[in-house]
């Protein structure tokens, strides 16, 4: 009797265990179709099942039957009529319960869509693409990839195919841009936003392999010498090797303000530099460094507190640039004066002017001043007439 007990005890708790499994495994199978359920904006893949008219019909497999119809019939018939029953398509869910009671699909959009995402994926890792040039306007030139129009900067080109241009005309610049139309470049993708439908690229991060060892051959402080291939207004373009130039800036050029490179360099003319930088490719000369810094030459000579006289070099929106000597200059606030206009009436370009030094570091090159009375030759002129 007690065994008999005993077995019905376990035959019930057995039946109660496989209850529970059953009702888990049932919740379980219930969760992953509720979860797996098309949505709007889902990517799926499908089966082509036929063409009626301009309906195209597809199999969602537990899900049904899709369509595609309408516009979305018009804007994929180019690749609908390459289909073959059985077909493997990609679309994206436009409508769940649409015509006909069926998901509505778009198959542009999905390809779209997968285009994007393959652009985000080629940007976030930095993968070189060799692709052709196929227009060129003032700002630079445009680039097809994947059905989609992209855009290449001028500033994201590559040194050797930069427009040298003297004065920066822009109808002069469009012309050197066109020759490059139809050449194929090496670019990487830097931006990708599907929502404003902007791809741009560039050619400075896409590094060749033949690149990467010319640039191994230069290090930072070291001293080379090439040929000026270019003067543009913010710098000289300097060969250093074949197919690898670099760029010696404006601010690098001299010790003394520069407004016209021109005005010091020329094409073809031989020049040495110092290695300045190595960044992606793309290296950074200094001419200026290879002459005697007229910073140190002064470092004892001035110190925070002196009254020097200063010529007026320049006006920006901060101030009023102040020469020193020559290569050594700094800079008074635009706050040491009521407005912009008292500041020019009371500062003249090219005359000298009494300064009080507020701040001097040699070492970072960095010079302030604070603005005290009339120019030295105002001075001069009312003691001859004195």
């Amino acid at each position: 009797m007690i065994s008999q007990s005993l077995d019905g005890k376990t035959k019930e708790a057995q039946e109660i265990q496989d209850s529970q499994k059953k009702n888990v495994s049932m919740d379980f199978l219930f969760k992953s179709v509720v979860l797996s359920v098309p949505r709007a904006g889902d990517i799926l893949e499908a089966k082509f099942l036929a063409r009626k008219g301009q309906n195209v019909f597809l199999d969602l497999g537990p899900f049904g039957t899709g369509i595609i119809f309408g516009r979305e019939f018009i804007n994929a018939r180019d690749i609908i009529k390459k289909l073959k029953p059985g077909d493997a398509v990609t679309a994206k869910v436009v409508e769940v319960e649409g015509e006909q009671g069926c998901v509505e699909f778009s198959l542009r959009e999905a390809k779209q869509d997968i285009v994007w995402q393959e652009a985000r994926e080629l940007m976030k890792k930095n993968t070189p693409l060799e692709l052709a040039v196929s227009g060129a306007n003032k700002g630079g030139l445009v680039i097809g990839w994947r059905g989609l129009q992209g855009f290449l900067p001028t500033s994201q080109l590559r040194n050797n195919h930069y427009p040298r241009v003297d004065g920066g005309d822009k109808g002069k610049i469009l012309e050197e841009l066109r020759k490059l139309v139809g050449q194929k470049l090496t670019l990487t993708i830097i931006t990708a936003n599907p929502k404003e439908e902007k791809l741009i690229f560039s050619e400075k991060y896409a590094e060749s392999e033949e690149l990467k060892e010319l640039v191994l051959k230069y290090k930072i402080g070291g001293v080379v010498e090439g040929t000026i291939t270019g003067v543009v207004d913010f710098g000289i373009f300097i060969k250093l090797d074949e197919g690898l130039e670099g760029l010696a800036h404006i601010s690098e050029l001299d010790w003394s303000l520069v407004n016209d490179p021109a005005e010091l360099f020329s094409a073809g003319e031989k020049i040495k530099a110092k290695v300045i930088g190595i960044e992606n490719g793309k290296i950074s000369l200094s001419v200026k460094a290879l002459t005697p810094d007229p910073w140190q030459e002064i470092k004892d000579k001035y110190k925070k507190g002196d009254i020097i006289e200063g010529e007026v070099l320049r006006f920006n929106p901060h101030g009023a640039l102040i020469c020193v000597v020559k290569g050594v200059y700094g800079l008074v606030h635009i706050s040491e004066f009521k407005s912009e206009n008292d500041m020019r009436e009371k500062l003249t370009l090219a005359k000298k002017f009494p300064f009080q030094i507020t701040l001097f570091d040699p070492l970072e090159h960095k010079l302030t001043f604070s603005f005290l009375s009339e120019s030295v030759e105002e001075k001069t002129e009312e003691k001859k007439i004195e």
